[in-house]
C-alpha cells in the first residue's frame, strides 16, 4: 500500500515516512501542497494521504476539497494531520473532506491505529466497488436477452447473434453466465411412462401373433 505524506516540516515528515515504512508501506513525501496535489494526480495508486493542516501554496483543508472534486480521487482516505485541536477547527476539516484527523505531536500508536481504520474503510470500497461492476455486468448480461429471440418451433434451437444454432441451455449460460441441471417434469415422466407401457404392449401382441 502506498501513501502520501506532505507536510513542509521536514522533521516531521521524516518520522512519518520512517514510522509508516516499519510498517511495511511504501511512503512518498511532498514538501508542500502543490507538490502533493500533483503526485496524487500522476499515481492514482496512491489512496491514503496524510496531510498537514498548514502548508505553502495549498493548505489541507483545501487539499481535501479539491481531492473531494476530482471524481478519479474522491475516494481516497485522508487523515488531516494538525497543531489545532479546537472543536471548530476539527469540523473544519472533516468538513473540508477529511476522513479523519491526528493532532501534533503524533502517538505512533494512534497513528497505527486511525492508519489501519483507513485500510479497512479502503478495503469495503474496494469490494463494494467489484461488487458493483459484476451486477453491472450480469445486468448487461440479462438486457442482451430482452427482445425477439429467434427459436425453432421443433427442436428449440436458438438462433444466436452469430447466426448458428444453438440450444437453449447454452445460450442461456453464455449470455447470463447460468448453469442447468437436466430433470423430467411430472408431465413429461407420465408421457414418457405412457409411451414405455404402450411399446411393451405392442411388443407383447406382436409376440403372440407369431
Amino acid at each position: 500500500m502506498r501513501v502520501l505524506i506532505a507536510d513542509d516540516d521536514r522533521v516531521t515528515a521524516l518520522i512519518l515516512k520512517q514510522t509508516l515504512e516499519r510498517w511495511g508501506f511504501v511512503v512518498t513525501v511532498a514538501r508542500d501542497g502543490g507538490e502533493a496535489w500533483r503526485l496524487l494526480q500522476d499515481a492514482p495508486e496512491i489512496n491514503l494521504a496524510i496531510l498537514d493542516w498548514m502548508m505553502p501554496e495549498i493548505d489541507g483543508p483545501e487539499l481535501c476539497r479539491r481531492l473531494r472534486q476530482d471524481p478519479a480521487r474522491s475516494n481516497s482516505y485522508i487523515l488531516l494531520l494538525t497543531g489545532r485541536q479546537s472543536r471548530e477547527d476539527v469540523v473544519a476539516g472533516l468538513n473540508a473532506g477529511a476522513d479523519d484527523y491526528l493532532t501534533k505531536p503524533f502517538d505512533p500508536e494512534e497513528l497505527r491505529a486511525r492508519v489501519y481504520v483507513g485500510l479497512r474503510v479502503l478495503g469495503l470500497q474496494q469490494r463494494l466497488a467489484e461488487r458493483v461492476t459484476e451486477l453491472e455486468t450480469a445486468l448487461a448480461r440479462v438486457k442482451q436477452l430482452q427482445g425477439l429471440l429467434p427459436i425453432c418451433s421443433y427442436c428449440k434451437s436458438v438462433r444466436s447473434d452469430a447466426n448458428y444454432w444453438e440450444q437453449v441451455e447454452d445460450y442461456v449460460a453464455v449470455h447470463v453466465n447460468v448453469q442447468f441441471t437436466h430433470s423430467i417434469c411430472p408431465p413429461c415422466y407420465d408421457k414418457i411412462v405412457a409411451e414405455f407401457e404402450n411399446t411393451e404392449k405392442q411388443q407383447l401382441l406382436e409376440k403372440e401373433n407369431t
